[in-house]
């Protein structure tokens, strides 16, 4: 089993810990028991880039702070779903098959400093709340209905506190 996690940071308004938010991603992937050969890529950049990327997808006018692209309908998590066929995380490997790839996690740092600061907390904490966030949509979570909500912000908490206590990734939380 490979997780792989690509990072790239492709903005300079805020500096960006990418080790430590690539760390977190494939943190969560773990927690979320993902299994087999698997890719996200984590993308920092620039309100520019988020903006026109929210338009294209979203039909959403102006940056926002935190983007997730799914490039797999069928993505299945060991122990959350049974498996609906093909090939998905949580579906065994087979010799010489590509890694799934889960998708594309985008974060705009210039829109998550600002959130920071008006929220009165640090920078990295809210870069820390997207990657998350954004993974945990890659994920199937939403956040549409209140109860969905409420279930997507308590996973956000329970596993940004055991990344920065250090503690292993356990199981899933739904």
């Amino acid at each position: 089993m490979t997780i792989d996690v690509f990072g790239s940071d492709e903005q300079a308004a805020v500096p960006v810990d990418l080790a430590r938010f690539v760390a977190l991603a494939r943190y969560v992937l773990e927690a979320e028991q993902v299994r087999g050969d698997v890719e996200l890529s984590l993308l920092f950049v620039d309100p520019r880039t988020i903006a026109d990327l929210n338009r294209r997808f979203l039909d959403e006018e102006g940056p926002t702070d935190v983007l997730a692209f799914p490039m797999d309908d069928d993505v299945t998590i060991s122990g959350r779903q049974p498996d609906q066929g093909g090939r998905g995380p949580g579906a065994p490997s087979e010799a010489g098959e590509p890694p799934v790839v889960i998708g594309d996690v985008v974060v705009c740092p210039a829109i998550a400093s600002a959130q920071a600061e008006a929220a009165g907390r640090p920078v990295d904490d809210e870069l820390a709340l997207l990657v998350v966030h954004g993974v945990l949509h890659l994920l199937r979570y939403d956040h549409e209905e209140p109860a969905d909500e409420a279930v997507m912000r308590a996973r956000e908490r329970e596993l940004l506190e055991a990344f920065r206590a250090g503690r292993a990734p356990t199981g899933t939380f739904r």
